[in-house]
């Protein structure tokens, strides 16, 4: 069995409305509490980290799962969304939603199109990311297929 270890240093300086870091891998990158949520809004935060780990995971495993299956795209782009509820001051990241569009080559069958849409599902529930959150937040899809036009 295969490990891969992560590691990630964090330095936050003060106080709940102060300005921290982490660098992680290439991501270095300054963190803070967002504006929605009465904060500075500088750098990211974990509700933006959260929905950008779901999302990358998403399209990296639905483009492998589409070059694995030779179904070749145009283009492959997302649009994702996190939802986090507040009720009586607890945060609770309710919702994320992916909104994929996939654009087939020109010369894309039916069958193809039907092939797409399936790994746009399948692979949901084949990122690592969304299985760990499987059962806290829950996950929608809303793929968009297409065909390029000649």
């Amino acid at each position: 069995m295969a490990e891969h270890h992560f590691h990630l240093k964090a330095n936050w300086p003060g106080l709940r409305n102060d300005i921290g870091n982490i660098e992680v891998g290439n991501l270095v990158t300054k963190i803070s509490i967002p504006s929605e949520m009465d904060g500075p809004g500088v750098g990211t935060n974990p509700d933006e980290m959260l929905l950008g780990a779901a999302a990358t995971c998403y399209i990296i495993t639905l483009a492998a799962m589409m070059e694995r299956s030779h179904l070749e795209k145009e283009q492959l782009s997302m649009e994702s969304e996190g939802i986090v509820d507040v009720t009586r001051g607890i945060f609770t990241y309710k919702k994320i939603i992916h909104r994929p569009e996939i654009v087939l080559k020109s010369n894309a069958t039916d069958k193809d199109v039907q092939l797409a849409q399936k790994l746009a599902e399948k692979a949901e529930g084949s990122c690592m990311i969304s299985r760990a959150i499987q059962g806290n937040v829950k996950m929608e899809l809303h793929a968009t297929i297409k065909v390029a036009s000649n």
